[in-house]
């Protein structure tokens, strides 16, 4: 049986593993990103999609598989190893670039985006979970970072790179093409390079019995309702992906719609993407301050960004904007997700966070609903201002009630646990 002695984390001790573990999360944001252009464009003038809540239907369908998947991506992890989970979820991106080449109508569309949902949570929870285990405690927070801001390069790429070619090709079947490769490329790294890192956080958390080995239920209470910081990390969660749904719907239907071309609009959305990057260091510099600084400023800020983009006029001004709002979401983005990570222990950790994630992604799902709401029935900046108001306010709930979590200089403390029932006497004593 494998001791500390015999295993050791850390970045440099893994930097095989963990930089194929960063290339298949830049994988997986290409995945997605080679989405976020082309197919509300496909659907508004191919497929003669003429409602809003209708082509938001797509991200709802994703958001609700995806976050349920997330929740069992982290249970099936701890159970299954990640290596399994991670391979799975490649398994079944690989029909996605036929659907959306020979979809005939919008409903293929939101099949594929089922299949999506499966896809981003499986290769998505694991690719994270792989990091973490194989860093050191102190290293959680670069973890995180460098895998969020890897992925979401990848949005920014795959959004960019599917724009240019549906600018001088057309919106299909060229853009899927990329997809394709990217796809087939990404299960062959999983199936032929990928070794199993599970054991690492079972070592991790081998001399500390304190609050190990929670029944999954338990987790599930823990990391939704019974503890106040981990309530007010996945409120957060939720709400700050109505940004992201913003920027995946509204945004790239309003550029359109004031002028810009699909070349340019793939542009301001990638650049927003692009602004994840700096997670790579968001994430390093929690490790230092603490995850509650970068959180409260990257709430409020991502929240300014998207208010300020149906303000202003002009093709430079809504890159800026949305690079604002991207550069907030690479404040607050790895941070709530290490949140989690330093609460749970190692025993735990995968189920936990896979809580987190569930509850943040179900955001996908109510704000493509309420964005399509507003779109429908108001207008496109209605949206805008309807995201800004919720960030602000998710802001207030985080500066109120979510603590410290860092490992070394936190305020928080795990809710004590349930007293024992006392036990009947037997019989006869």
């Amino acid at each position: 049986m494998s001791t500390a002695t015999d295993i050791k984390q850390g970045i440099r001790e893994h930097r095989w593993q963990f930089s194929l573990h960063v290339l298949l999360v830049f994988a997986t944001g290409l995945t997605i990103g080679s989405e976020r252009t082309v197919v509300p464009a496909l659907g508004e003038d191919v497929l003669g999609v003429e409602s809003f809540l209708v082509i938001g239907s797509f991200v709802v369908s994703f958001g609700i598989v995806k976050s349920i998947l997330n929740l069992y991506a982290g249970k099936w992890g701890e159970e299954y190893g990640r290596r399994p989970v991670l391979i799975a979820g490649w398994v079944t991106a690989l029909p996605l670039p036929v659907i959306l080449i020979f979809a005939p109508s919008w409903g293929w569309i939101t099949v594929g985006n089922v299949l999506l949902g499966i896809n981003q949570a499986l290769t998505w929870s694991m690719a994270i979970n792989a990091k973490i285990d194989l860093a050191s405690p102190d290293q959680r927070g670069l973890a995180v970072g460098i895998d969020e801001s890897f992925g979401y390069t990848g949005v920014a790429v795959g959004a960019w790179v599917t724009g240019v070619i549906a600018s001088r090709w057309g919106l299909r079947p060229e853009p899927f093409y990329f997809l394709a490769v990217v796809v087939v490329l990404a299960f062959l790294v999983s199936v032929f390079l990928i070794r199993e890192t599970v054991q690492y956080a079972q070592v991790e958390g081998g001399d500390d019995d304190r609050d190990a080995n929670l029944p999954f239920n338990e987790v599930l209470k823990r990391a939704t309702y019974g503890d106040r910081t981990l309530f007010a990390a996945a409120q957060a969660g939720h709400v700050e992906n109505f940004v992201d749904t913003l920027f995946w719907i509204a945004v790239p239907l309003y550029l359109l719609n004031q002028g810009l071309d699909i070349a340019a609009v793939g542009a301001v959305v990638g650049v927003h993407s692009a602004m994840y990057f700096l997670q790579i260091g968001t994430g390093g510099l929690a490790d230092r301050i603490g995850r509650r600084p970068p959180v409260i400023a990257g709430m409020f800020l991502a929240g300014a960004g998207v208010l300020g983009i149906v303000l202003v006029e002009g093709y430079l001004a809504w890159a800026a904007l949305a690079g604002v709002s991207g550069f907030g979401m690479a404040l607050l983005y790895p941070n709530l997700m290490t949140v989690p990570s330093d609460a749970a222990h190692p025993t735990w950790r995968s189920a936990g966070m896979g809580v987190y994630r569930m509850w943040r992604d179900s955001g996908y799902a109510v704000g493509a609903i309420l964005i399509g709401l507003a779109m429908e029935f108001v207008n496109a900046e209605a949206a805008f201002y309807l995201t800004a108001v919720l960030m602000f306010l998710s802001g207030a709930i985080v500066v109120v009630w979510m603590e410290e979590t860092h490992p070394e200089f936190g305020t928080h403390e795990p809710p004590a646990p349930a007293p024992e029932p006392p036990t009947e006497p037997a019989a006869g004593d």
